[in-house]
């Protein structure tokens, strides 16, 4: 009885990866890490749609908050209204010279971050788990992401009409960018740079980060 009951089961599941419909596993942490990397080009051919940002943004209830106090708030900004955004925000600091993003491939799709109290110590933590945490789901479903802080607040919070003032910038699409990760040791140059068409980011070493 038990053999038959599982070669059912194996048949099943074979018929089921033959038709492309077989449970997949998911990505592990490690894989994530890595593949979310900051993106400052995007392919204009790819439109986020409304579901996507909503997705990502669904993560913030379930994630951790300082005290619980859960004053995040977020808006979606989709491709209709992205113009309203890009001429307020700086990507690509430090690499002023090549003007990122380059003409064809700005965002098509940000989350503006805010908050419904004034600035402290917790919403600066809550801040940091949510932006992790959403482009950690946006790698998970193929996206990628940036954190933008340079940006214009009072310009954004006129242009999207914010009840609340803007905090932070996610960039939301597909990313261009070819990016490596580089190790370095503490006392390297920590910014990142390009080279023949790469983006490196350099990362200090572990046996540096770990206080012995």
């Amino acid at each position: 009885m038990a053999d038959n009951y599982l070669g059912k089961k194996m048949e099943e599941y074979m018929a089921r990866r033959d038709a492309g419909t077989a449970p997949r596993r998911g990505h592990s942490l490690a894989h994530l890490l890595t593949r979310n990397r900051s993106h400052r080009a995007y392919d204009p051919t790819f439109i986020v749609r409304e579901d996507q940002l909503r997705r990502i943004i669904e993560v913030n209830t379930r994630t951790p908050s300082a005290r619980n106090q859960q004053v995040l708030r977020f808006r979606a900004v989709l491709s209709d209204e992205a113009a309203k955004v890009l001429p307020h925000v700086r990507m690509g600091g430090a690499l002023p010279e090549l003007h990122l993003p380059t003409a064809g491939t700005e965002p098509n799709a940000y989350i503006v971050i805010c908050a419904t109290v004034p600035e402290t110590r917790e919403v600066s933590i809550d801040l940091g788990i949510s932006v992790q945490s959403m482009l950690l789901q946006a790698t998970e479903i193929g996206l990628n992401g940036l954190c933008i802080a340079a940006f214009n607040r009072e310009a954004v919070k006129e242009a999207l009409e914010l009840p609340y003032d803007p905090l932070l910038i996610v960039a939301i699409g597909r990313g261009a960018d070819r990016i490596e990760l580089t190790q370095i040791a503490a006392a390297d140059d920590h910014r990142y740079y390009r080279r023949e068409g790469t983006h490196y980011v350099p990362k200090v070493a572990l046996d540096e980060l770990i206080i012995k």
